[in-house]
């Protein structure tokens, strides 16, 4: 069965908006089990199902708030919960621990919760652990990776058990959707073993966490007594597999049953795959503070240097499209339709760094590998164009622990040029934006004041049409000022066993829940 999905896509992202509207963790032991807290009556036994996923990389940490790891996303996503979600066919907002939800005023929205809900060590979920969630995640001194998702929270409020206020700093029209990001932690456990909470996650949802040995596998098994209703599949591993081969070999030969990021030469030895339009957008970001990157015809000549179209066919086969000029889909709000990708011209590219005096140039350019669909290929792709109009490259592929220390360690320790991927899940340029393009973003390098403005204004404006023309102004200033070198918005492709049951969301997520595995 082979099937490509992609059509709908801007449609369906824009009712969802309508609707709506590191420091790295110490490295995981050999192996780990979670702490017992309470102790339930014995849940029925799991179904003897169960699958292997295989990932790209260890994931850094399993604690769900720190990092912003793919790899633990799609671990932790199956552990915990949000009080939002999306709906998989729509992708309109709808209640995953919260049954309703409504805003009080300009700063305060409220939240009703499922009643009879615990955590998997017998924790209460209630209004007191959501307010824990919330200012955990925004503590300047737990300094956490994903803050752009949550940028606006100032806390939360106890109302009664089970209803809680969540508290922004303005008007914020992104809230519910930051609610389908932010997971939500049993305060006891993460406050009183936070080197344990690291390593053995402890959640509400359908999968309970079993062990962690650091480079083969992580093993989840199902939540019987899960208030949703337990899941079809007992067991799910995830198993870290860096080569695009080896995962191919390891899924033919019935080792693993779901492959994602599966490159699109082996789609005719796969007897089951999907490929769907997704929200990742490789990129590579520029530290603008350094010289010669200082100069926008540099820039500038960066992106004429490379040759985007023939990216996307000769490394993807036609399974990613040309970024225009934006790291947004037409989905996101906040995209701007007037603004093209630059054109490959490695003329202009030479004329551009002989008029700056860079012709010549040393850059480093620093990537990962197996994370991301032929990531190192692609950075390798690019530094070859960079190289033809004058300019020396050197590519330098390192660990992905190094990689995250460099994507966070702020504008002054940033390289001269970085290998990213982005994926905002938010659907709203806001994260975006903020995350990548501001003086204080978590992962910038490049800033510009009225930018800064526009997206602070923006964050907090209550009419559509002037955020919109916010966000859409501070796209044509950073596509102006070449803030990062545009490439590509991929496919996502997954390779799976016969028997697996599942159809692929449009947000990449990974919800083993969904699955059923076919007699």
């Amino acid at each position: 069965m082979k099937s490509r999905i992609g059509t709908l896509f801007v449609a369906v992202l824009l009712v969802s908006l309508l609707a709506s509207a590191c420091a790295t963790p110490a490295p995981a032991p050999e192996a780990t089990t979670p702490p017992e807290a309470t102790t339930p009556p014995e849940p029925p036994p799991a179904p003897e199902t169960s699958i292997v996923i295989a990932i790209g990389n260890d994931p850094s940490t399993l604690d769900p708030q720190y990092a912003d790891d793919g790899n633990e996303h799609k671990i932790n996503d199956n552990v915990y919960e949000h009080l939002l979600t999306r709906d998989p066919a729509t992708s309109e907002l709808v209640g995953e621990l919260a049954v309703a939800w409504e805003q009080i005023d300009d700063t305060t929205w409220r939240f009703e919760l499922e009643e009879g809900v615990q955590f998997h060590n017998g924790e209460p979920l209630n209004a007191e652990a959501v307010v824990f969630s919330v200012e955990r995640i925004i503590d300047p001194e737990f300094n956490s990776e994903q803050i752009s998702f949550v940028a606006t929270l100032t806390g939360g409020e106890v109302v009664d058990d089970h209803t809680v206020d969540i508290l922004t700093e303005g008007p914020d029209p992104l809230l519910p959707a930051r609610m389908t990001w932010l997971k939500i932690v049993p305060p006891a456990y993460a406050a009183d073993n936070p080197d344990e909470f690291e390593v053995a996650p402890v959640g509400t949802g359908p999968y309970k966490f079993v062990e962690w040995v650091a480079g083969s596998h992580v093993t989840l098994e199902a939540n019987m007594d899960y208030w949703g209703g337990a899941p079809d599949i007992g067991t799910v591993t995830f198993r870290p597999i860096g080569e695009d081969a080896t995962r191919l070999a390891a899924l033919q030969a019935g080792e693993v049953d779901l492959v994602t990021d599966l490159i699109p030469e082996y789609l005719a030895q796969v007897e089951n795959s999907v490929a769907i339009h997704g929200l990742e957008f490789p990129w590579i970001r520029i530290n603008t503070n350094v010289e010669p990157l200082t100069d926008v015809r540099v820039r500038q000549a960066l992106n004429y240097a490379v040759d985007k179209e023939a990216l996307a066919e000769a490394l993807y086969g036609g399974y990613a499209a040309v970024a225009e000029g934006q790291i947004l889909t037409q989905g996101h709000f906040g995209y701007n339709p007037s603004v093209t990708a630059y054109p490959y011209d490695p003329q202009m590219a030479m004329d551009l760094l002989e008029e700056a005096g860079a012709t010549g140039a040393t850059l480093e350019l620093i990537g990962e590998s197996g994370r991301w669909l032929k990531d190192k290929e692609l950075v390798e792709a690019v530094a070859a164009q960079l190289q033809a109009v004058g300019l020396d490259v050197q590519v330098n592929i390192v660990e992905w622990s190094d990689w995250l220390d460099l994507l966070f360690a702020g504008a002054e320790a940033a390289p001269q040029l970085q290998y990213s991927a982005h994926d905002n899940v938010l659907l709203d340029a806001d994260r975006t934006l903020s995350a990548l393009f501001t003086t204080e973003g978590s992962q910038a390098a490049y800033g510009n004041p009225q930018v800064d403005q526009l997206v602070e204004d923006a964050r907090t404006e209550t009419d559509v049409a002037a955020r919109q023309a916010m966000y859409q102004e501070a796209v044509q200033i950073i596509y102006d000022e070449a803030a990062c070198i545009f490439l590509l918005n991929l496919d996502n492709i997954y390779g799976m066993a016969d028997n697996l049951v599942w159809t692929p969301r449009l947000d990449g997520r990974i919800f083993v829940k969904d699955m059923t595995l076919a007699d």
